[in-house]
């Protein structure tokens, strides 16, 4: 091994603190989100609008599916290293933001540097961790996913007493996050089975022997089958999750009846619990026990948490809203975001990992688009307990999907599993 080259997990760190600054964006913008209505004064289709936009949905979305093309035609190193200054660009408008154009630009380019960015990190880490460690790799970008909503929450619970200045401080620090990654990572090497996939392909694309990857061939065959699967557990949840990580301080607030401030501690200790429970959960048993039972652990507790937003509003007790706010945070943590990302990386032979990786997220976050955008009028019109219902609808559905179409392919080295899957290995 070069000496100048990164441990394994110094890379996985450095790739994985994209799901710090993915997650950060998505709920600095929930900490504001009272504020930049009163500072703009938005409607509910402008509040739906941002949702749908930003990088909690539609502009993610978009830059997954852009990202994972490029990521699996010149490199892993080639989207990291420019994705990043993408994001801060977007950022800087949001921080010096006067308008709803601006903000609402900021969201979409924010959105599309972090789409783009976690199909290469995602798909780096599974590619450079050991079989037997996987899980605990791949873990720890649901770690730096949960860590900072966790740090900028808490910096929001205090400093949002100042008003729209105190959520332009909350963004600006996650520039400062961005550019110091972007730093390191010019010092990241590319992917080994990167590498040796692109030296394979070109040599047998020399030859005539073999046709470059369309998204017909990720459509087809056991690949269709993969797509759905992941879809289901992955997309379905989402559902949930992207209302919980974007509306919950809102909902805390407009339907728990709870303070600013108390609404903000009450998501800053779901997401404690969410990186607190990603270590002694999903990284230290991911790669030990049945995988099938961790996931139908997990999925079960979201399905429970849930239904206490089914209950009436005069119904809900301060107990029942911190049973919710604890089983999403282990689910968060634990459920199927980690298993998604373990599962699609996995799943997927490294010739085109990245670009399925990309199709599925874009399917993923276009679904939170068209979902966060409705939220808000289902809220206004109908009320939220209708909304409550179809996300414990959606956490029954994804956890049944995992439960059954769990794969066992804990300790597998990729080539593995990619030759027990196809037959071959896949060229």
């Amino acid at each position: 091994m070069d000496h100048n080259e990164p441990s394994p997990w110094k890379k996985t760190i450095l790739a994985a603190m994209t799901s710090y600054i993915d997650a950060g964006s998505i709920v600095a913008g929930a900490a504001g989100l009272s504020l930049w209505q009163s500072y703009l004064g938005m409607d509910g289709y402008q509040m739906g609008a941002l949702a749908a936009l930003s990088s909690n949905a539609g502009s993610a979305a978009v830059g997954a599916l852009i990202g994972g093309r490029i990521c699996d035609k010149y490199g892993r190193k080639f989207v990291y290293t420019y994705d990043l200054l993408i994001y801060i660009v977007g950022m800087l408008l949001i921080v010096f933001g006067v308008n709803y154009a601006m903000l609402l630009t900021g969201y979409i380019i924010v959105g599309l540097g972090v789409g783009a960015d976690i199909v290469a990190s995602w798909t780096l880490i599974a590619e450079e961790a050991p079989a037997e460690n996987r899980a605990k790799h791949c873990g720890s970008a649901q770690f730096a996913w949960a860590l900072g909503p966790a740090v900028v929450l808490l910096i929001s619970a205090w400093i949002n007493q100042f008003g729209i200045i105190g959520n332009r401080i909350v963004f600006a620090h996650l520039i400062i996050v961005a550019a110091w990654v972007w730093y390191q990572r010019l010092k990241m090497p590319e992917s080994k089975d990167w590498r040796a996939a692109k030296e394979a392909e070109e040599k047998l694309l020399a030859e005539g022997k073999v046709e470059k990857v369309s998204y017909s061939t990720i459509l087809s065959g056991i690949n269709l089958k993969t797509v759905l699967f992941l879809c289901g557990v992955y997309s379905v949840w989402n559902l949930c999750a992207s209302t919980w990580g974007f509306f919950m301080p809102y909902i805390y607030e407009h339907v728990g009846n709870l303070s600013n401030s108390m609404s903000q501690l009450m998501s800053v200790g779901s997401f404690v619990i969410s990186f607190v429970g990603t270590y002694f959960i999903f990284m230290r048993l991911g790669d030990k026990v049945s995988r099938r039972l961790l996931y139908t652990i997990i999925g079960g507790i979201y399905v429970i948490g849930w239904g206490v937003w089914v209950l009436p509003p005069e119904m809900l007790s301060m107990w029942m809203l911190v049973m919710f706010t604890v089983f999403a945070g282990v689910n968060n943590g634990s459920g199927q975001q980690a298993f998604y990302q373990l599962w699609c990386s996995e799943l997927f032979p490294t010739k085109y990992r990245a670009t399925a990786q990309g199709l599925t997220f874009f399917i993923t976050r276009i679904a939170a688009a068209v979902w966060g955008f409705s939220v808000p009028i289902i809220m206004d019109s109908l009320g939220f307990r209708y909304a409550a219902m179809l996300m414990v609808a959606f956490a029954l559905i994804s956890w049944i999907i995992g439960t059954l179409g769990a794969p066992n392919t804990s300790g597998k080295t990729l080539k593995q599993i990619e030759i027990e899957r196809y037959g071959h290995e896949v060229k």
